[in-house]
């Protein structure tokens, strides 16, 4: 989002060898957005431009990265002065959605679209008249408006028109008695760089993948990889270590698809800090045991694999006190699961749809829109749990009652963990289990994996505890298992 000080953010994710960045002004926002999120969330486009724009060139950065620039663009013009304020790239949302039909009635989150852009309704789908032709010929006309524009500026190629801030001429909105005083030489500033020193992206970068953690592990997984055989690799790892044990289920993938290998073929004991991505998009049969502590991302699309997260043997701390792992961990998770001793951060399990996941405490937007998987939370949630959730089940342990203050209830219901032997014949169940049975092996196996005191003492006291967990189960969902049990009912 383009806000005073995106410029140095830019730098900094440039110097960390991104490949990509957006600036996306206040005035986007498709239909998707609420009235409320559309205006004033940011600065205008224009203006975080010019300050990523001066910024990347001043720290002789520009050539490296690709910058993209959004919000609101609509026609030719618009892609001509992004251009000349430094951009590589435009996004377009809202004029292709329209282009297709769509009216902005802002209702895409309720299934009710009036003209079939954004809903599952089959009456309401069958009103959309939009075909792909229609988007192409809009975008015919974007670039020929350009092209009509470059001719009038005198410049042949696209490429020499990026970063040509000194062919904007503001002078005849300057010298209007509405715009009088108004002072763009900041907007315009040229950074003074030697001629040499590109103004866009130009050159590829070495990413650094030739020194990857993953490198090794996978010499050392070749038995598992070639036989199948089981193999166990010890290692350290540290902060700079980033997506430990993908290029490792790329060639697991590669060689057995997404069924994978049989659970712990590839066992692998880590110890330390690992960097951002640790574990992302692991495979089945690829086993990542970790002693220490993760970052941001860990699980991120999870696909079968697991992943154990535990503190040290000379950790003297209570873990569902102390952070282990950073924000959005599990994102977007397909299969698999993660045991982690200890508390995640903000946005766990967003866009979970089927990993399943044990920790002792998250921060802010838990299980954010959520449509499959399991969670258990044995410890305190941040606000908004539950946001968008229309899939899976949370259990969370609400020892003091709090928690449906720090739940979102829009689209889910809070409701007691029941006795396993109060299950009616029939009745729809989560993955075909009982709720008491479910957990409570999954807390199990937490205690056998990383060792917790907490999921050892829960499981001692398993009467009592039981009676505080709450299962956080979405509406959506519950509709949908009743109608497959009614289903298979009347099949049967």
């Amino acid at each position: 989002m383009s806000e005073v000080g995106v410029g140095t953010v830019a730098a900094g994710v440039s110097k960390a060898k991104a490949d990509h960045v957006v600036i996306a002004g206040f005035d986007g926002g498709t239909g998707a957005s609420p009235q409320s999120s559309i205006k004033h969330a940011g600065t205008p486009w224009e203006l975080g431009l010019a300050e990523t724009q001066q910024t990347l060139v001043l720290n002789r950065l520009r050539s490296r990265i690709r910058v993209q620039v959004d919000g609101q663009m609509k026609t030719g013009r618009d892609v001509v002065i992004g251009a000349l304020l430094g951009a590589d790239e435009f996004g377009f949302a809202t004029a292709p959605l329209v282009v297709e039909g769509c009216i902005m009635m802002r209702k895409c989150h309720l299934n009710t679209c009036p003209v079939g852009v954004a809903t599952q309704d089959p009456v309401l789908r069958r009103r959309f008249t939009g075909q792909p032709e229609h988007v192409v010929n809009y975008f015919f006309f974007v670039a020929e408006e350009v092209r009509e524009i470059m001719a009038l500026l005198g410049i042949r190629k696209f490429d020499d028109l990026v970063g040509r801030v000194d062919l904007l001429d503001m002078r005849a909105g300057i010298d209007h008695w509405k715009a009088k005083g108004l002072d763009f030489s900041r907007v315009f500033f040229q950074p003074a760089v030697p001629a040499s020193e590109p103004r866009r992206h130009t050159e590829i970068q070495d990413h650094g993948l030739a020194k990857a953690l993953d490198h090794k592990l996978i010499e050392q997984a070749k038995p598992a990889l070639e036989k199948g055989q089981k193999v166990q690799i010890e290692a350290t790892i540290i902060n700079v270590n980033r997506t430990c044990g993908t290029m490792l289920s790329g060639e697991v993938a590669r060689r057995y698809g997404h069924a994978g290998l049989p659970d712990d073929t590839i066992q692998v004991k880590l110890t330390g800090t690992a960097g951002q991505s640790f574990g992302a998009f692991l495979a089945k049969g690829v086993t990542l045991e970790l002693t220490g502590e993760g970052n941001d991302y860990v699980g991120k699309g999870l696909s079968g694999g697991r992943i154990i997260i535990k503190p040290s043997a000379d950790f003297r701390g209570s873990t569902p006190e102390n952070i282990i792992v950073g924000n959005t961990v599990m994102y977007g998770s397909i299969a698999g699961e993660a045991f982690l001793a200890g508390v995640g951060g903000e946005r766990f399990c967003v866009r979970n749809s089927g990993g399943t996941a044990v920790v002792e405490g998250v921060g802010d937007h838990g299980c954010e829109y959520m449509t499959g998987g399991t969670v258990v939370v044995l410890g305190m949630t941040g606000r908004n749990f539950a946001a968008g959730m229309s899939g899976g089940i949370a259990y969370v342990l609400d020892e003091d009652g709090s928690f449906k203050h720090r739940c979102n209830l829009a689209q889910v219901a809070l409701e007691k963990v029941m006795p396993a032997s109060r299950h009616a014949v029939g009745e729809p169940l989560h993955r075909g289990i009982a709720d008491e049975a479910q957990l409570k092996d999954l807390i199990t196996r937490h205690g056998e994996y990383t060792g917790s005191q907490t999921a050892k003492e829960i499981l001692a006291n398993w009467d009592v505890y039981r009676e505080k967990f709450v299962k956080i189960y979405p509406h959506e969902y519950k509709r949908a298992l009743t109608e497959i049990a009614a289903a298979q009912k009347e099949a049967a």
